[in-house]
Formats: C-alpha cells, sequence, structure tokens
C-alpha cells in the first residue's frame, strides 16, 4: 500500500499539468531542466524533477517548484509537521527517528531534525502572532497567568562570560522562561478551584524577561483576555514576574505562591527561633494564620519577636529577619490568602511549577544534554505550539507569511551584479 502510495505521488508532483514549474528565468540566470531530487514523504522516497535556475555571477541557484510546494529540507509538508511534532514529544531527536521508523517505516536521520526544527519554527512564531483571539460565546470567568524559570544546561561555548551559582563563579545552565495560560470556570463541592480541563497553553522562550512578558500578554490575548471577567497572575515572588505582571496585565490579581510564601515563614521562624521543633511549630502556626487571612499577623508577630529576642541573635540572624520581614512586607497585597479563598482563586502555583518540568525539563533536561541557545529556543518554542490546540491552525497560516518572505527576498539583476 505504502508502495502505490508512493507512486501516486510521484506521479502527481512530475506531471505538469498538475503542478505547473514553468518560471521564467529572471536576468542572468540559466535554467537546467528536470533535475532530479529525492524527496522524503510520509510513504517514502519519492523522485521529484524540476527546474534550477542558476545564476552564472552569483554562483548560486533555486528551484521555483521547492517553494511552490512547501518542501522543508527535502520534506513534503506532511512528514515535515510529523517530524515538528516528533521532535518536540520524543524524548530527544534520535527518539524521534526512531519513533516514525516504527509507527511509519520511514528511514530518516533524527541529527537532521534539529536543523529542520531550526528552519521552521521562525515562520510559525510569525504566523502564531496573527491569529485572533478565540471565538467565545460567554467571557471566562477566571484567566490565571503565570510564570517562571528553571536553568537548562547548554554547551561550555554558549557560557562564557556567564556569571552562575557553580563554586568558580561560572555557569552550566541558561534558564529558559516559561509562562502559561490556563481559565477557571467554577468551584468544587468544598468551593475549591477547578481548573478546566485541556484549557493550559504555554510559551517559552531562552531571551530575557521582558520577552517571556511579551509572549504572555500575547497568548492571554489569543485566549480571551480582553473578554475575561477576572484575571489573576500567579507567582513565586521573583522580582522579574511581577514586573512583567505590572507591565503586561496591571489590572489582574497578583497572589504570590502559598508554598513558598510558607516557605519563608519557616525561614524567619528558624533565623529567630532557632532551627528545630518549636521553629517548624510557628513556621505552622504562621501558615495557617496566613491562610486564613494574610500575612500582617506574621508581620506583627515576627516584629515583636525580633525586639524580644535582638539580646540573643547574631548579626548574620538579624539580618535574616530583617530581610524576611521586608520580603511579606513587599508582598503584603499578593499575600491575602483569606481574600483570595473566598474569591474561590487558586493561590498556589502549581501549574507553571509542573509545566517546567513536562515542558521543559521532560525536553530539554535529559541527561548528558547540552544544548545551544538558538537551538534550544527554537525547540522549545515548537514544543510549546505542539502541546496547545492551534498547531493545525499555526501551521496553516504560516503558508502566506512564507509566500510574502519569498516575494520580499532581493531578486537578481544585472546593476546588483
Amino acid at each position: 500500500m505504502f508502495g502505490d502510495a508512493r507512486r501516486i505521488i510521484e506521479n502527481l508532483l512530475n506531471d505538469r499539468s498538475l503542478v505547473a514549474d514553468n518560471e521564467s528565468a529572471r536576468s542572468l540566470e540559466i535554467i537546467y531542466h528536470a533535475r532530479p531530487r529525492q524527496v522524503d514523504t510520509l510513504f517514502g522516497v519519492v523522485e521529484l524533477r524540476r527546474n534550477y535556475h542558476y545564476h552564472i555571477k552569483a554562483h548560486t541557484g533555486r528551484y521555483p517548484l521547492d517553494e511552490a510546494l512547501d518542501l522543508v529540507r527535502g520534506h513534503t509538508p506532511g512528514l515535515a509537521r510529523m517530524i515538528s511534532r516528533a521532535s518536540t514529544h520524543s524524548g530527544s531527536y534520535d527518539e524521534a527517528e526512531a519513533d516514525l521508523h516504527a509507527y511509519l517505516g520511514l528511514h530518516l536521520t533524527g541529527r537532521n531534525f534539529g536543523r529542520l526544527v531550526a528552519e521552521i519554527t521562525p515562520a510559525l512564531l510569525a504566523a502564531q502572532a496573527t491569529l485572533p483571539p478565540a471565538p467565545r460565546t460567554t467571557p471566562i470567568p477566571i484567566l490565571y497567568v503565570a510564570s517562571d524559570g528553571t536553568g537548562v544546561p547548554l554547551r561550555r561555548s554558549e557560557l562564557v562570560d556567564v556569571k552562575g551559582k557553580q563554586p568558580d563563579g561560572t555557569a552550566r545552565t541558561r534558564e529558559a522562561k516559561l509562562g502559561c495560560v490556563f481559565t477557571q470556570t467554577s468551584t468544587d463541592e468544598e468551593g475549591l478551584p477547578m481548573r478546566d480541563a485541556d484549557s493550559t497553553t504555554y510559551v517559552g522562550t531562552f531571551e530575557d524577561c521582558r520577552h517571556i512578558g511579551s509572549l504572555l500578554r500575547a497568548e492571554a490575548l489569543r485566549r480571551g483576555l480582553a473578554t475575561a471577567q477576572r484575571t489573576v497572575y500567579l507567582g513565586d515572588g521573583a522580582p522579574w514576574i511581577w514586573e512583567n505582571a505590572r507591565i503586561n496585565f496591571p489590572n489582574a490579581e497578583q497572589i504570590l505562591d502559598f508554598y513558598h510564601a510558607s516557605e519563608h515563614a519557616g525561614d524567619l521562624a528558624a533565623a529567630l527561633l532557632d532551627a528545630g521543633p518549636q521553629a517548624k511549630a510557628q513556621q505552622s502556626r504562621w501558615s495557617h494564620e496566613m491562610k486564613e487571612d494574610s500575612s500582617e499577623p506574621i508581620i506583627t508577630h515576627a516584629k515583636a519577636l525580633l525586639v524580644e529576642l535582638l539580646p540573643n541573635l547574631t548579626p548574620e540572624r538579624v539580618q535574616t529577619v530583617t530581610r524576611e520581614i521586608a520580603y511579606f512586607q513587599t508582598n503584603a497585597s499578593r499575600t491575602r490568602y483569606g481574600y483570595f479563598r473566598q474569591q474561590g482563586f487558586f493561590i498556589g502555583s502549581g501549574v507553571i511549577e509542573a509545566g517546567c518540568k513536562t515542558v521543559v525539563g521532560r525536553r530539554l533536561k535529559q541527561s548528558g544534554m547540552f544544548w545551544s541557545q538558538r537551538g534550544g529556543d527554537y525547540l522549545l518554542t515548537l514544543r510549546c505550539m505542539t502541546m496547545g490546540p492551534n498547531f493545525t491552525q499555526i501551521w496553516n497560516a504560516r503558508i502566506p507569511i512564507l509566500n510574502a518572505q519569498h516575494a520580499k527576498q532581493p531578486r537578481w539583476s544585472e546593476v546588483s551584479n
């Protein structure tokens, strides 16, 4: 059956009454007719014969039919799309090669998959930016936005002069920043929030924090930010996260992840009371009070304990106590957990924390992997797209973008050469 399919495709692609290859030569071009080329398809390799336009002064050439057929590094669009998906969902490019061989019997080379991803992703990213907001008949009750970062190992050549957490001050990783958008329309019988099924979409990048903020806002707009009744921004307390919230989501309720807040309550208790059962008990009481109300009781109590215990505290512990109190003061409006729970909001950033493990870690942080920043960025971008519901729409939207790019390419002329 696959053999019959290959023969049918080969005959169709080489039938010039169906697939024209008659573009005229431009200035200083020579046309070499019916040059053979092997093309990979979903059914195996076929031979395509097409015209080659050679420029005698530039010493290079082009195949107009390749552009017309949307061939990607010698692969048909259907196979290129399949490779894109396999490359992002399998554990590695080699696994993607093995998966496509197992499922389709194709003999491909995995080391070429990264090049295909790098070639195809920029157009897909441009196509994604053209997607209109998702149509909705009713407004979204609550739209959540969250972001976080996780280190991804890069090649040594990519980390020259980069400061890191190694003992010698060098870095072994670069932070990949991930953002997610999801929705909530209801709570359970106990009033706990319920995330809408299959509502989470992701964006990711190795660029700076401002870039992930822009990507995240664009994704939120596609998801219906403009019609959402309420918007909530969840974060773990990193300053860049709240700055992105301020710039891109100024009307959102900002909520500090409760688990991180509880950890800081533990650090504060340990600095005041010594690490041990007494500090653990104090952390538990503070966390309970904070969950029922806010962090204000922690701030008041910690200040009183600091005055009482100051003669017995070392300067280092005083510094820790002062820092942790300032942390809760800075995030006071983000730790009103009693109010947030009354509103039916999530108070934890578990969705984005899990995303860092599943979206980034499962594909880019496997044993022995060391990425170039460019290669990692392209794969992360494509992985976020293929994990979302709009990949088919994005893929189809890239065609007019590619056509526009081809039209803008510089044309050879006698004057320019």
